[in-house]
């Protein structure tokens, strides 16, 4: 993943159209989900991190530098702020954001929505842009009653043949911790999602795709009892994902390809990003194939790298919106 700034765009599709059953749009209506940004004080709540594996992850065979933010001092900004590019990430975690129960009381152990969302943030497999695409996005998620789940995920690639295989392996893991936690994250078993921005939305896309295999085995690691629990996300939302189309770009991955076991998915690209928005084009029109919802927002201008934070003029970076109608319309905030 690259990080670009992002230009003014004020071309605008004319209407909002479906087309194989998927959404285009430009200018969502605003609703109050995603309005309402995180304060000071909400980002002085604490949030809980736990470790993912118990001892050293599946094919770790040699130690890392220390992990560290790789940014350096002259890089410019995205979305009129910094960003953490976290580096040599050896020990995956969970940092886990819970909903404040004053604003959304209890119903007796559970949080209102009873939902939860583990977010993957992006990097091009070389790095995690930890806040924009991670921090930021499960602070908001947990102001708007859903509890914000980001997974820390191995970097940089440790296999050049397949450089999602690590991060994959971490988040079949980390559906697995929430689903066999969900009691004391006041969830429910059926109500876990998971969120990926461009290579994280790579790695969320292959969890969600191919959550019928299994990423790592007793020959990798000696597996527990979180590990006979399912790794089936209930959904998935794909923020300009990469990674997702054959070289020649004609297709999607054949082995990517959705069935009709695939659970509902949420995608948002623009049609000038660098990292090509037949991603999410090819998959939604696979969705359509196989009958399985599917609501794709493409815009015409936006570029890439732009997580949740606001840029007057342009229209992409209103998304979060469209994403809560959506979490709205399907049930998730709602118990």
């Amino acid at each position: 993943m690259s990080f670009h700034r992002i230009s003014p765009n004020r071309m605008s599709i004319a209407c909002s159209c479906l087309i194989l059953g998927v959404t285009f749009v430009v200018s969502p209506s605003p609703i109050s989900f995603g309005e309402d940004k995180p304060t000071a004080a909400d980002k002085k709540r604490d949030s809980e991190t736990i470790t993912l594996w118990t001892g050293k992850p599946p094919g770790e065979t040699k130690e890392l530098p220390p992990e560290q933010d790789t940014t350096k001092p002259d890089q410019a900004p995205t979305g009129g702020g910094s960003v953490i590019r976290l580096g040599n990430v050896s020990i995956p975690t969970l940092e886990i954001f819970k909903p404040d129960p004053v604003k959304f009381p209890l119903n007796g152990t559970l949080t209102k929505s009873q939902t939860a969302v583990i977010i993957c943030p992006g990097g091009g497999h070389h790095i995690l842009a930890y806040d924009l695409e991670g921090t930021e996005v499960a602070r908001w998620l947990a102001k708007n009653g859903v509890t914000g789940i980001v997974l820390k995920y191995r970097v940089p690639f440790r296999d050049p043949e397949d450089k999602s295989k690590a991060a994959v392996q971490d988040a079949q893991r980390a559906i697995r911790w929430v689903r066999s936690n969900s009691e004391s994250l006041g969830i429910s078993l059926d109500r876990i999602g998971i969120m990926g921005f461009s290579a994280g939305g790579e790695v969320a896309a292959r969890a969600t795709l191919l959550s019928g295999k299994e990423h790592y085995t007793s020959a990798d690691i000696a597996l527990d009892l979180i590990d006979q629990v399912s790794c089936k996300p209930n959904f998935a939302a794909l923020i300009y994902p990469a990674y997702l189309v054959a070289p020649d770009q004609s297709q999607m991955i054949e082995e990517l390809k959705p069935t009709d076991k695939t659970p509902p998915i949420f995608l948002v690209h623009a049609w000038n990003d660098p990292v090509t928005p037949l991603s999410s084009l090819y998959l939604a029109t696979e969705m359509k194939r196989v009958k399985v919802p599917c609501e794709l927002h493409m815009f015409s201008g936006g570029g890439h790298g732009y997580g949740l934070r606001h840029v007057d003029g342009e229209p992409v970076t209103d998304w979060p919106s469209a994403f809560g109608g959506w979490l709205k319309t399907l049930g998730w905030l709602e118990k």
